[in-house]
């Protein structure tokens, strides 16, 4: 039955996701609703102006309907920790809420026709508050200081854990985030990190953890059918935090935020490249590592098409996930 609802969750994430393109998008088109591009961007970016933005919508809607559906179904017939279930509803609302940051970034961008939305600290400020009242809501509901590290077991990290736990969750967020800026690439990543993350959560005896990631997976599948290359509609910033908010809430759920680095290697990178250029730009006064970041640029750069470093990309990740469910055993 427990696998039942996993893939009962999928299927109903999927199919809510890919049909709902069927009239966002053209809706979308309808009140103009388009991306900008930047200008020191990629120069056949160019083509892409106007693409439908926030179609991250069609993914949220399928995942929180699967969810809340497979998960109220799968708790009528078997029982869960309260602790469990309320990780499921506040990482839920973790992501939603990172998704309603997402979404007035992209409405102002939106609505002033260029690509800048919320300045950096207001981004930040929110993001900080979602991050510190998601851990509020654990740590009320009997959550614990402890997480399981490989090789080692379950260590109690202390207060130290509540303030690395915010600053880990900001940065995985935007990390995602940064991972948005070719077609499929966000969505193909965050599939592959999800099966794995379902995985991990099933043979860890998580199974309402593991019908949430199998919703997100399944949400993930149905946007790329209208996101991969070439994209009908992108997932815009309400899509990319949201998903980033997922990623978090389905490794906290498990009891095990470390994961998120061999899962999330490729978002890693890509936050890392990232700042890597910026700080190394300044310091020598306009000299640059890469021919452009977040590092997917500067393979497109290098002459690689889309589809190849989706395909390079989701390999990556396929591997780092193998490595987290090993390590989630050991």
């Amino acid at each position: 039955m427990t696998g039942m609802w996993t893939i009962i969750a999928a299927a109903v994430s999927f199919g809510i996701s890919a049909l709902m393109g069927v009239w966002l998008i053209p809706f979308l088109r309808k009140v103009h609703f388009g991306s900008t591009i930047l200008e020191d961007g990629p120069k056949w970016h160019k083509s892409k102006q106007g693409t439908p933005l926030m179609g991250g919508f069609m993914f949220i809607a399928g995942i929180i309907v699967s969810t809340i559906l497979c998960v109220t179904l799968f708790h009528s017939t078997s029982e869960e920790t309260r602790l469990a279930t309320i990780k499921i509803y506040a990482g839920l609302l973790m992501a939603v809420a990172f998704g309603a940051v997402g979404f007035i970034d992209d409405y102002i961008k939106v609505v002033k026709k260029r690509n800048l939305g919320l300045k950096a600290y207001q981004k930040l400020l929110f993001q900080f508050l979602i991050a510190a009242a998601y851990l509020l809501s654990i740590y009320l509901s009997g959550g614990t200081s402890t997480t399981y590290i490989p090789f080692v077991g379950t260590v109690d990290i202390g207060l130290f854990y509540w303030p690395i736990a915010a600053i880990l969750i900001v940065g995985m967020v935007n990390a995602v985030n940064l991972t948005d800026g070719i077609d499929g690439l966000c969505g193909s990543v965050t599939f592959f990190g999800a099966i794995f993350f379902m995985m991990i959560a099933s043979f860890s005896g998580y199974i309402g953890m593991s019908i949430f990631s199998a919703a997100v997976a399944g949400g993930c599948l149905g946007f790329l059918i209208w996101n991969f290359h070439p994209a009908k509609v992108f997932m815009g910033d309400t899509g990319s935090l949201f998903l980033g908010g997922v990623v978090c809430a389905l490794a906290f759920g498990i009891d095990m935020p470390i994961l998120m680095i061999p899962v999330g290697i490729v978002y890693i990178v890509e936050m890392f490249s990232d700042i890597l250029q910026v700080l190394y730009f300044r310091a020598t006064h306009g000299k640059r590592i890469f021919k452009m970041a977040p590092i997917h640029h500067h393979f497109e750069m290098c002459g690689w098409s889309e589809v190849k470093i989706v395909l390079v990309f989701s390999v990556v990740t396929i591997i780092g996930g193998v490595c987290a469910f090993i390590l989630s055993r050991v």
